[in-house]
């Protein structure tokens, strides 16, 4: 990793409740910005919601970077910028061009292959650090019927090494998001123009600068519809209509 946004240390585990503990651990004691969390395994994965999963040995890339970003003012799209740094780098390595499904997961051919957590660490109005953590199937994992893996063959080191610095590089980046990556989302959106029934049911319709989902609403009331931004929870896509439920 020769790019100047590579990792400046790595602790590679072989299995680990979480490596988002682990870093929040390390990070507590001084870590340095740039240090990189990898494990063949976790117990205890941490997903949105609060929910829990265990990831195979070696089926995966499990990963945390702490980051102390002198800006914290791009934090609340930061799961959406690095989710676009990362389908930009995993192209080169998936079956077909990655998808992206607000706010945090990666798509391809309509499954899961990987997700975004970030947790933040405050110390009274300041930023103390960011755990960016990242879960990428190599293999879809026998208990997720819905997810699929990198194409066969694929290297986790080879994908370190391309999607480490683009982490990074999303994780300095401060404001919102800017022309161009509302574009880039937009190219890569697998839920825009589909129906979906949670957070709100209605039609997607993107997402704002801010990372606020944008969904119209009433269209059957006869009423008209309007188009209502949403900042929190999972997009769930009718099922009926064409999209999967997954969370």
């Amino acid at each position: 990793m020769s790019d100047k946004h590579a990792a400046t240390h790595v602790v590679r585990l072989e299995e680990v409740g979480s490596t988002l503990d682990v870093a929040h651990q390390l990070a507590a004691a001084g870590a340095k910005g740039g240090t990189l969390i990898v494990a063949d395994a976790q117990t205890a994965g941490r997903g949105r919601m609060g929910r829990s999963w265990r990831s195979e040995r070696g089926a995966g890339i499990w990963l945390t970077l702490i980051e102390r970003p002198r800006d914290p003012s791009g934090l609340e799209v930061l799961s959406l910028r690095v989710g676009l740094a990362l389908a930009r780098e995993l192209d080169a390595f998936a079956a077909e061009p990655v998808r992206l499904k607000w706010p945090n997961d990666l798509y391809v051919t309509g499954r899961k292959l990987g997700g975004v957590l970030i947790e933040a660490r405050w110390r009274e109005q300041n930023l103390e650090w960011l755990a960016v953590g990242v879960g990428i199937n190599l293999r879809p994992p026998v208990s997720e019927p819905n997810a699929i893996g990198l194409r066969e063959g694929m290297s986790r080191d080879d994908v370190l090494e391309r999607i480490v610095p683009s982490i990074r590089t999303a994780a300095a980046h401060g404001g919102p998001l800017d022309r161009d990556e509302l574009s880039a989302f937009a190219d890569r959106d697998m839920a825009a123009g589909r129906r979906c029934i949670e957070p709100v049911a209605g039609i997607v319709r993107g997402i704002t600068p801010s990372g606020a989902l944008v969904v119209e609403v009433g269209l059957s009331d006869g009423n008209g519809s309007t188009m209502t931004e949403v900042r929190a929870g999972s997009l769930v896509l009718d099922e009926g209509a064409g999209g999967g439920t997954d969370r």
